[in-house]
């Protein structure tokens, strides 16, 4: 059974996921820390719960979501796991960083690229793989049917959507992003956003007013 723990990271407010297994495997999702605190906190979290990080997945690659890669290679030996559309967010995450006052140096290389429709193993536990590109070129979600739960990063949010005015973003792209891979997905589904609260699938074709 994955246990799973957030923590909300840097200036942009991420959402942070640590997913671990009864084996003491743990996954980072989106593990933006910035700030020393926050890097101490989920080394706190690790090592008290005496989890092994064996992956570093990114649901997409905004300087937002990628603060903490380079950290996390250099603490835990992990470098990061994206789809291969987000090469050129990464090219320019020196850039863009210091444009927002981040210094962050060179992004380590990945460990490999995710595609579509992969499945992913976290112990006896199963994370699908689906690309939803429309917030940016790159997007994945994580999903998992046995517990019901969705990690979105910025596809879906409560009551709202990504963003799509940023470079590759695509507005009719991502309603059919979220139309045939999220909103296909059970009424009871958990979604933990990039930002913001939870929320469930059935709550937002009830509720989020983008996706009428």
């Amino acid at each position: 059974m994955i246990k799973i723990q957030k923590f909300v990271v840097n200036s942009f407010q991420v959402n942070a996921y640590i997913l671990s297994e009864d084996s003491g495997d743990c996954f980072i999702i989106d593990g933006a820390c910035a700030e020393s605190h926050e890097q101490q906190g989920i080394q706190d979290f690790i090592r008290s719960n005496k989890l092994r990080v064996v992956r570093n997945l990114n649901t997409h690659c905004h300087i937002d979501h990628i603060l903490g890669n380079g950290f996390i290679a250099k603490t835990f030996g992990v470098f990061p796991e994206y789809h291969e559309a987000s090469i050129p967010f990464i090219k320019n995450a020196c850039e863009i960083g210091a444009s927002f006052g981040y210094s962050i140096g060179e992004m380590p290389p990945p460990a490999r690229y995710i595609k579509d429709n992969e499945i992913i193993h976290l112990g006896n536990s199963i994370l699908e793989v689906f690309y939803t590109p429309g917030h940016a070129d790159g997007s994945v979600c994580f999903y998992n049917k046995e517990q019901g739960f969705v990690i979105t990063g910025d596809v879906l949010f409560k009551d709202t959507i990504g963003r799509t005015d940023l470079p590759s973003g695509n507005l009719d792209l991502l309603l059919k992003s979220i139309r045939e891979k999220l909103f296909t997905l059970p009424d009871d589904t958990v979604v933990y956003t990039g930002h913001g609260p939870d929320t469930t699938i059935g709550y937002e074709k009830l509720n989020n007013p983008f996706i009428r």
